[in-house]
This record gives structure tokens, C-alpha cells and sequence, in this order.
């Protein structure tokens, strides 16, 4: 649908006088995802750590002429073409249109909240209903203060029905996600721990949760829950309720018995005095209660009991992340299997462009036919079409019937159309791909795990997960902690600390980071060389490297007399001036820079030439995490701001300083200065301890053999480890040369399967490693968690006396790394 630019300023509460013509038809909250410029309105959001007014002028310049600013820049002048409207809070515009867009429908639409399980619910309730309506849902998991607007705003003339879901972290979030919502059915499921921090109670948090069905016509939920039934007292909603219940026969659902087999569960219940049962493809407690929450909703809806049975049975899982893997012949490949709807579609698109760096890598995509949208084909495929074209899709290969009978839609320079799949696996076509970035998207039953398995490049089957999601989580969270303007340098030596500096560099490019910083020139001439052109800072730059330095736009830290005269010597020779250096001060780490009393000599030094100008000063705190050394901390941070300012007054003019790391930003953001430098907090480990991050690497191999090995048999190399009792010893593939500390052997180290933890036996080998799981249930080919969120890297560094900077920087570069983004 689209509204003329004088309707929505009169919504959003505004004169629609002296605006110039535009036809809207796409909202905009992140200036990097641009589709139609001339028809997108720009909401200008703040949050703590960024300031989209910041990026008007990008976005005029790249054909965008609509914008709802809260401030005026003086810069802005010169857009005569352009119509600022002018509000208090964007963020509340943004919600009061997409509010107003929600009540010109008619229809049912499902508003579903909780802790856990939105998301399924959400999805499941879309396969179960697609044959019944034409559907809109939320895309992903987009349930937040913004999310929630851009997926109501997807409403358009052939909806059927709608599925939003909401999610809230604070208080008195949800009054604002009612009326964009607007749900004629509520949902809730599990409630739980998820976000609790910002509530007093769980108590609370159900209550803001049940916000949702105010004005709702019928309220689903689980009559067995007492904390729910107490809340909805509390509530006193006055809408119908609608219950399920496993122990109570008066609920108007209830289950009789849930019957779990090896791969499939049967659930059997009674509904208006009549008995029926079904079967779903899980076992897992989480999805029978997400699968009872959806019966409920269908029965609602009047969906036969048949039909739900039948639905039932081939329920899909839910696709809750893509992951980036790498693929033959200097390919990436982008794998977004099982979810090949419209919406997905633009999301996985927007992401393969994020992470198109490099130039050489043409953006390919693979797509199969959209199964169940509810839209013509032809009108269909002409808008997939038309997003893969204003993506820079290159190359274009369909599979599929109905997505090749409409491939003239596809206008690429290189398109091929299959029927099947196995059409595609036999063709030679995959024997052709070089150096692309490869988009896979396939409903689930063209298996395209078909697909990715021959265009991967197979390596050793131990993975480490790289959640890019946590990284822009942990980034943001400390540059919450700093004031806006304070420009933040992300670490990314030592191949980002295990986590793969590429993939982890652009993240940080796209989130726009100010800084990146590696330990040598090597490092960040890789980064350049793949499209990264964030100012770097190299640590530790050799004293011949200046030219290196030079043609990749380096800036070097400059930490003592020798590297100093050298680069000024190349800088005349060079006919340099004024190259961006960094100063390091040594305040007490007594590692590298320059002492206190050397200031003067360097002061003379530096205003003597012109072809090297000083863009940072700074230190290295010591001992910032630690509580027992804040007087020297504080000790250090006087020194600093002492030599600083000295340095400062003698270069005459201006220069960045900063001397917090990440346990610095967490404990002395009061000396913030004008930089900050993020390291381990980055990958998700807090050096003080302090909670909010999210981890961000899980180190997963698998189970070669088991064996049974009696008692008094000893395990391993050298004979280390004798046996007390029989056994069941299990082989796994990660060994030393993958980065297993030798210590870890002979039980002072543990892995975790299938939920419980082994200990590792014997000593610990080139390749391999042993582990008992005589009490454990596991089986050959299960998978192992070296590393992860039940096995912090914190608890394995104090196993063997280590940090967590060794365990992480020392998984080796065989073991293969997949980039994972809900």
C-alpha cells in the first residue's frame, strides 16, 4: 500500500503544508538497507550508542527524500527537494503510523508474547493455517519497539490474516505494541528467564506481557500455569478466555497424554467432548508445549480436527539463523535453507550484501520456488525478482516449476533455470563457481543441503560457531557505557581471537565501528585486501614496514625512539605529511611506550618534522579488572592524563586519548577521554565478571567410537590414566594440533553431551581425545560442545590455570569456522 507524504504527516500529527509530492510505500530504520529510495520514508531513531540523523546526508545522496528527523542540521538546507518532518520522538511516529496502517484491516489477526517459543509458535501457526488464509507475519523474530512496526506495515489488500509477535526487556514497552498490534487473538506462551534483569519480578514481567490483550476478542493460554492464572486475575481481562490444560478436564482443551516414541510424539486431547490425537515430529518438552499452544489457536479458528492432524504430522523446524561457511574455489556460500518465503528473502539478500566486501566476489543467488505465499505467481516472481536486481544479484539460478516457467522476470546477466534439484546436482553448473557469494534459498522439500554439501569446502568436522548476532550485541553493549561521541577500537589481532577476522571485521564495518586495531601489518593488509576500509591501528609495526603502511592506509603505533626516527626518515624520504600515527605511553604496564620522563625529548622530536602527525595518544591499564589494584589503576590513569596533556600542548593542536580496555569501560568509563579500546569483551567475556554479554564462539566436534574398556586398563599415550571401574571411553575428533591444551588430559578438563558432562581421560593427542561417558547416554556421531554457553571459556581457562585469551586464540585454523545471524 502506499500513503501520499501530506496523509502521513497529518497521521503522525503534522501540517501537511509545503511538502513536495512523494508516494510511500517502504518504511526505513537502518540507513544501510535501502531498496526504493524515492518512495522510502526515513525515521530518524536514537538509541545510547547511535544517532540516525547522522546518516540523513548519506541517504539524500543515495536518492532518499522523505525523513522524519527530531533536529534540524544546518547541512540540510541545500535538499530543497527533500521533506523533513519534524517531530518529538521518531521512534513514537514510527509506531503512530504503522498503528494508524493496522486499523485500516478488517481481519483476525494472532498477537502472541512470552519468554520462549514466539517465534515457533509463530512460524508453526503459518504452516498449519497457509491453506486456510493468505498470511502476514512477523519476519524472523522482528518483536521488538521496531520490529513489530515493520512487520505490521507488511499489511497490505490480500491479507487474510495476520501473526505478529511482541517481545519486551523493560517496563511499559508493551502499551506501545498493543495498538500496532492490535490482536483479536492472544497467545502466550512459556513464560521464563528471558530478559528478566530489567524486572522486579516474574510476576511483573507476565503482567507488562498480558499488556497485549487488552482489547483483544480471545486470550490463549495454559490454565495449569498458576503465576498466569494469578496474573490474568490480577488483569481482570474482560475478553473470553480460551484454555488448555493437561489436569484440568474443564479447560476447553484438554490434554489426556502426550506419548513420546524414538523421533515423533503423540499428543491425544479432548475438545468439545470429543476425543482426538495427532502426531508431531518432536520430542522435546519446548515444541509439544509450542505445538499445543498452535492446536488451540487452529481449533479457535475452526480448522477440522483432521486437517490439524494431518498439518500436524509434517511440521517443520523453524529456521532461526543463516550461517556463512566457506565454499570451493574462493566462493562464500550464505546458507538460509528452509525458509524461502517473501520476507526471509529480503532479510538474507540485505545480509548477503553486508557482507560483500570484496569486489571480486560476485553475488550469486540460488533460489527455489516459494511454496504457499498466497500471491500470483507472476507478481510473485516479478517481486523477487526485482529485490534480487536492486541487490546486485549477478547471477541467478532458479529451481523449480513454477519459479521457471516465470524466469523471464529475472533479468541478471547470467540466470539458469532446473525443474528439481537433482536436475541441478547433475548439470556441471556447480563445477563453475569461482570466487561468488553464494545465497542459498530452498524450501525445505528441494533439499538444498544437497546443495551446500557439494559446494562447501569440506574440511576437518570440528566447527567453531561464530555468532555474529552476540558480537553486534556485546559491541553495542559497551558503547552503552560510553558517551556517544567517545569513538569505540575493536581488537581483531590474533584472527580476532580465534573468532576469524574477516567475517568479524565486517560486522564491525557494517555496525560502524570507528576503529579496528591488529598486532601486526599483515593482519590488517588481509583485511584490506577483502574490502575492510575502517581506519586500522597495527600495535606492533615493524621498523622497514612504512610503505606497507602507506599503500594499505595504516596507522601505526608508535611506541619508542628507534620505529619513531625510522618512519620519519621514510616520511621525508616519502615526501609524507601529517600520516595518522598513534603514541603509546607506557603509564606502569612496563611492556611497550614511551616512559614519562622521555616526554620532553619526544615533544622536541615531533615538532621538528611535518611528515608524521600524532592522531592518538594512550596507555595500557595493567590491572583494570581487578578490585585489589585500583589504586594503582587510578595511579596509572593520573600518569596517563598528566603525559597526555603535556604532549598535547606542545604539538599544539588537538589529539584523541584513551587508556580504557574492556574491564576499563566497565569499571572506569568515567575516564573515558575520547577513545576506548574492546577486546576479549567483544567475544562475549566480561574481564570483571560482569553480566549482559553474550557468548559468542561454541567449539563442537563429534563422537568417533565408543568402546567398552574394563577396569584397571589404562587410557592413552604413556600409560597416564588408570581405570578404577568399566568404562565407556568415547573417541573424539579434537586433539592438540586443534587447540586442546595437553593439561586438559587426565580428567582436568570436561566436554559436554547431550546436556551432561564427560571428563577427558588419558593424555590428550595430536588429533583425538577420550572422554567417559559410562553414565552418559551417547552414541557414535553425537556432537560434542568443547566450548560454549553451558561451557564457558572462562570455567575451562581455571581449569588449567590459564586465561581466556589463550584458550580462544589457540583453535587452529583447520578447525572450520561457520558465521552463524538469526
Amino acid at each position: 500500500m502506499k500513503y501520499e507524504i501530506k496523509q502521513i504527516a497529518s497521521i503522525i500529527g503534522l501540517s501537511p503544508n509545503n511538502l513536495n509530492y512523494a508516494e510511500i510505500s517502504t518504511l526505513l530504520t537502518d540507513s544501510r538497507k535501502i531498496t526504493n529510495p524515492s518512495s522510502t520514508l526515513f525515521f530518524a531513531l536514537e538509541s545510547k550508542s547511535n544517532d540516525a540523523h547522522n546518516y540523513i546526508s548519506e541517504l539524500y545522496n543515495s536518492g532518499v527524500r522523505n525523513f522524519v528527523v527530531s533536529k534540524q542540521f544546518d547541512e540540510w538546507k541545500d535538499f530543497k527537494d527533500a521533506n523533513f518532518l519534524k517531530v518529538k520522538n521518531c521512534l513514537l511516529a514510527f509506531q503512530k503510523l504503522a498503528q494508524y496502517h493496522r486499523s485500516k484491516f478488517n481481519i483476525p489477526v494472532i498477537g502472541i508474547t512470552g519468554s520462549n517459543g514466539k517465534t515457533v509458535v509463530k512460524e508453526w501457526l503459518y504452516q498449519l493455517l497457509e491453506k486456510d488464509f493468505n498470511i502476514v507475519r512477523s519476519p524472523r523474530s522482528y518483536n521488538s519497539q521496531i520490529g513489530v512496526p515493520l512487520s505490521v506495515w507488511q499489511l497490505d489488500e490480500d491479507t487474510e490474516l495476520g501473526i505478529f509477535e511482541a517481545g519486551i526487556s523493560k517496563p511499559d514497552e508493551m502499551e506501545y505494541l498493543e495498538p500496532v498490534i492490535k490482536p483479536t487473538i492472544g497467545v502466550l506462551t512459556k513464560i521464563g528467564e528471558a530478559h528478566q534483569e530489567n524486572f522486579s519480578s516474574l510476576q511483573q514481567k507476565t503482567l507488562e506481557k498480558l499488556e497485549l490483550f487488552t482489547n483483544c476478542e480471545v486470550f490463549i493460554y495454559e490454565k495449569d500455569n498458576e503465576l498466569v492464572n494469578s496474573c490474568v486475575d490480577l488483569k481482570v481481562l474482560s475478553q473470553k478466555t480460551f484454555t488448555w490444560s493437561r489436569k484440568n478436564r474443564e479447560a476447553h482443551l484438554f490434554i489426556s497424554n502426550t506419548e513420546k516414541k524414538e523421533n515423533s510424539t503423540v499428543i491425544s486431547y479432548t475438545f468439545m467432548n470429543f476425543d482426538y490425537r495427532f502426531e508431531i515430529p518432536f520430542i522435546d518438552d519446548a515444541s509439544i508445549e509450542n505445538a499445543i499452544n498452535c492446536l488451540a489457536v487452529a481449533l479457535y479458528l475452526h480448522v477440522s480436527p483432521d486437517d490439524i492432524s494431518d498439518r500436524m504430522s509434517t511440521l517443520e523446524p523453524v529456521a532461526m539463523r543463516l550461517d556463512v561457511r566457506k565454499g570451493k574455489r574462493g566462493s562464500l556460500i550464505i546458507n538460509d535453507s528452509y525458509n524461502s518465503d517473501v520476507n526471509s528473502i529480503k532479510i538474507a539478500l540485505d545480509f548477503q550484501h553486508q557482507r560483500k566486501m570484496d569486489r571480486k566476489l560476485k553475488k550469486t543467488l540460488i533460489l527455489s520456488d516459494i511454496l504457499q505465499s498466497g500471491v500470483p505467481p507472476k507478481s510473485l516472481y516479478k517481486r523477487v525478482a526485482d529485490m534480487a536486481e536492486q541487490s546486485g544479484i549477478k547471477r541467478i539460478i532458479g529451481i523449480g516449476r513454477d519459479i521457471t516457467t516465470n524466469s523471464e522476470f529475472f533479468t541478471m546477466p547470467e540466470k539458469t533455470f532446473f525443474l528439481t534439484t537433482d536436475d541441478f546436482l547433475k548439470s556441471n553448473i556447480r563445477e563453475t563457481f569461482r570466487d561468488e557469494l553464494i545465497l542459498l534459498k530452498g524450501a525445505r522439500k528441494f533439499n538444498f543441503e544437497k546443495i551446500n554439501n557439494v559446494l562447501e569446502e569440506r574440511n576437518h568436522e570440528t566447527l567453531l560457531e561464530v555468532d555474529l548476532d552476540a558480537v553486534v550485541h556485546n559491541f553495542n553493549y559497551y558503547k552503552t557505557k560510553l558517551k556517544p561521541d567517545v569513538k569505540l577500537i575493536c581488537m581483531v589481532k590474533a584472527n580476532a581471537y580465534g573468532a576469524g577476522a574477516l567475517e568479524i571485521a565486517k560486522t564491525l564495518q557494517y555496525h560502524r565501528c570507528d576503529y579496528l586495531a591488529v598486532a601486526v601489518a599483515e593482519e590488517a593488509v588481509s583485511l584490506r585486501n577483502e574490502g575492510i576500509t575502517l581506519p586500522i591501528i597495527v600495535l606492533n609495526p615493524e621498523v622497514n614496514g612504512f610503505e606497507e603502511l602507506i599503500t594499505n592506509n595504516l596507522e601505526p603505533e608508535i611506541y619508542n625512539f628507534r620505529i619513531l626516527e625510522t618512519f620519519i626518515k621514510n616520511s621525508e624520504r616519502s615526501g609524507i605529511t601529517d600520516y595518522p600515527i598513534h603514541l603509546k605511553i607506557d603509564t606502569g604496564m612496563h611492556r611497550l611506550g614511551f616512559l614519562p620522563d622521555q616526554v620532553k625529548e619526544l615533544a622536541v622530536m615531533l615538532k621538528k618534522q611535518k611528515g608524521l602527525r600524532v592522531k592518538s595518544i594512550f596507555s595500557h591499564l595493567s590491572a583494570s579488572e581487578s578490585w585489589a589494584f585500583d589504586d594503582f589503576t587510578h595511579q596509572q590513569i593520573n600518569t596517563f592524563r598528566e603525559v597526555a596533556e603535556k604532549i598535547e600542548k606542545e604539538l599544539g593542536y588537538p589529539v584523541y586519548k584513551h587508556i580504557l580496555n574492556s574491564a576499563g569501560i566497565e569499571r572506569f568509563h568515567e575516564y573515558e577521554w575520547d577513545m576506548a579500546r574492546l577486546g576479549i569483551g567483544l567475544y562475549g567475556v566480561s574481564p570483571s565478571g560482569f553480566k549482559g554479554l553474550r557468548n559468542v564462539c561454541t567449539l563442537k566436534s563429534t563422537i568417533l567410537q565408543i568402546k567398552q574398556v574394563s577396569n584397571n586398563e589404562t587410557i592413552g599415550y604413556g600409560r597416564k590414566e588408570k581405570l578404577d571401574h568399566d568404562a565407556r571411553i568415547a573417541t573424539i575428533r579434537f586433539g592438540y594440533a586443534d587447540g586442546m591444551d595437553r593439561q586438559f588430559g587426565n580428567r582436568k578438563g570436561k566436554v559436554l553431551i547431550n546436556g551432561q558432562f564427560a571428563p577427558i581421560v588419558g593424555n590428550v593427542c595430536m588429533d583425538l581425545c577420550m572422554i567417559d561417558v559410562t553414565d552418559i547416554k551417547a552414541e557414535e556421531g553425537d556432537m560434542v560442545i568443547l566450548i560454549g554457553e553451558e561451557l564457558p571459556v572462562t570455567e575451562l581457562a581455571e581449569c588449567i590455570g590459564t586465561i581466556p585469551y589463550e584458550i580462544l586464540t589457540s583453535v587452529s585454523p583447520r578447525v572450520k569456522r561457520i558465521y552463524i545471524k538469526e
